[in-house]
């Protein structure tokens, strides 16, 4: 699954020179936070939010310094700051330096843009053209697509377990050599000893996660790591599990 996959086609947009009215007006409209600036060539040449209008002279809300800021903040800088609380045109104020991704960017390409420049949607772009736009929320949409359509499996009580054992030898934080799991149809049980309420969380997951399993019995033992008493001994804590077609 890659981006196009996912993604939101219909792309609301406006041209530069529109107004700064304009913008605001059809963000309320469309209920959206944010406008993909699109020349008259179909290019992408920035994006305009709801975040560019905060800084507004008829909102008195312009950027003052006291004349001690002023004396670290340079000419240049105070004059960009005058164009975009007074410019009446979308061009003057919209943000130029658009993070985009492509059409075919893995899902995996898009979270880590969005985690590292800290936004909530993404243009998707091809050949230089905005084809459409990718958010959170369409992210979420397919992960409920996902687990919806997800085909129930099957598995014996030997292949559950095998699948479990394996998953936990693929973890380096999995405490192996203290850990058995016996399953009797498809209810797992999980014993041993732990270091950490972490392990015992993670532990689970992957008990939750394998296919074939409906439950999930913990009586893993907590110990203090450093002085081997016993801080916590749970007994039978018996863990509902989400069915396989709802997991995915």
């Amino acid at each position: 699954m890659n981006v196009a996959d996912v993604m939101t086609r219909n792309v609301i947009s406006i041209p530069p020179d529109a107004s700064v009215e304009e913008a605001a007006q059809l963000m309320l409209d469309r209920r959206i936070s944010g406008l993909f600036v699109v020349d008259a060539s179909g290019d992408m040449v920035g994006i305009i939010t709801e975040g560019d209008l905060l800084r507004r002279d008829e909102l008195g809300t312009e950027r003052h310094r006291s004349w001690w800021l002023r004396l670290f903040v340079s000419p240049a800088q105070q004059a960009q700051d005058f164009t975009l609380a007074h410019s009446r045109r979308v061009r003057d104020v919209m943000t130029a330096d658009v993070i985009s991704v492509a059409a075919d960017a893995s899902l995996e390409a898009v979270v880590s843009v969005m985690e590292s420049h800290h936004v909530k949607r993404v243009p998707v772009t091809r050949d230089g053209r905005v084809v459409g736009v990718v958010s959170r929320a369409d992210l979420l949409r397919a992960l409920v697509g996902h687990a919806r359509h997800a085909t129930p499996t099957q598995a014996t009580d030997p292949e559950i377990r095998t699948a479990i054992l394996d998953a936990l030898e693929a973890q380096s934080w999995a405490p192996t050599t203290t850990l058995n799991v016996v399953v009797n149809h498809g209810i797992v049980d999980l014993w041993g000893t732990i270091t950490s309420e972490s392990e015992r969380n993670a532990i689970r997951v992957i008990a939750e996660n394998t296919a074939g399993v409906t439950g999930v019995h913990d009586h893993l033992v907590y110990i203090e790591p450093y002085t081997g008493t016993v801080i916590d001994a749970p007994g039978d804590q018996t863990l509902p599990t989400v069915k396989n077609s709802e997991r995915g």
